[in-house]
């Protein structure tokens, strides 16, 4: 019999639990309902509400903005995931030089508000004369931020793997760099992959905080069409269209993560051209140490 933390539900249970979803799901589906009715009765899907986005001018405008919003994202990722690399190492050194800065900087980064940080690099960096531009700030705030929390998933998922898989790899002779670069990450990525498109979907969503300075992004450029009077100032159609667009990009990115998750999947086992690749190293190290 297989052990379970927990009594296996009854048929009673189980209807109970049915009822108990049927009942939530028809709640969730009600509220909704009133929220949508509510803004029907208020004209909010009147056609002169809409009518701002068959303007050529708005679609050109509103794709330049989605461009500098996946422009600072993908900066900001990309940037995000080499700073929580390198303070991963830092944290993962046997060496107390490199271990206790890279400590401070992750749990200072990881503490302090994204908001903050981006108003702090764009109005306060400016009165000891350094002066960064919107997308500068909003880049730099990502970074710090994100790959503070990054290096916590990195390292975990380098620690959460077998320990004998390390001590048999240093029997080889490998050095350190090598064990890590050739047999801890390429496993650790798999482990690690869900965390960190879960990750880099919060920093897509954390782009729009860059309309707190004036940023053109996205968010920005709803709050500018929701103000517009000549359009009877839609600002509930606009933000329906800028969520729309937001759960698309963020769909996107967890189908490309699954993509190359599956792909993982299928390499899982070395081929012949990578255990070769291992011997190459392995055994030289292995001379030399003798």
């Amino acid at each position: 019999m297989s052990n379970v933390l927990f009594d296996v539900p009854g048929p009673k249970a189980r209807l109970r639990h049915q009822i108990l979803a049927v009942v939530g799901v028809i709640g969730v589906a009600g509220i909704v309902g009133f929220i949508g009715y509510r803004f029907y009765d208020s004209g909010q899907f009147a056609p002169k509400m809409w009518e701002w986005l068959q303007y050529t001018t708005i679609q050109e405008q509103l794709a330049e903005r989605i461009l500098a919003t996946l422009k600072a994202f993908a900066l900001g990722a990309v940037m995000a995931m080499l700073f929580g690399a390198i303070l991963a190492a830092g944290k993962l050194s046997e060496h107390a030089i490199w271990r206790g800065p890279a400590t401070v900087i992750v749990e200072v980064f990881r503490a302090i508000p994204l908001l903050i940080m981006i108003f702090f690099f764009y109005f306060g960096l400016p009165a000891i004369d350094i002066k960064m531009s919107q997308f500068t700030a909003v880049v730099v705030g990502l970074t710090l931020y994100n790959g503070s929390v990054l290096a916590e998933v990195f390292r975990a998922g380098i620690m959460s793997l077998p320990r004998g898989q390390t001590e048999a790899a240093y029997a080889l002779g490998m050095r350190k760099t090598q064990v890590m670069v050739l047999v801890l990450l390429p496993q650790a990525l798999r482990v690690m992959l869900p965390t960190i498109v879960s990750q880099l979907v919060v920093l897509l969503k954390d782009t729009a905080l860059g309309f707190i300075i004036n940023y053109k992004e996205l968010l920005d450029y709803a709050k500018y069409l929701g103000g517009q009077g000549q359009f009877g100032r839609p600002l509930v159609p606009v933000t329906l269209v800028v969520a729309a667009i937001y759960v698309t990009m963020c769909l996107l990115l967890t189908w490309l993560a699954v993509t190359l998750e599956k792909r993982n999947r299928r390499d899982k086992k070395l081929t012949p051209i990578d255990t070769k690749a291992l011997d190459d190293v392995a055994i030289p190290a292995a001379s030399q140490s003798m």
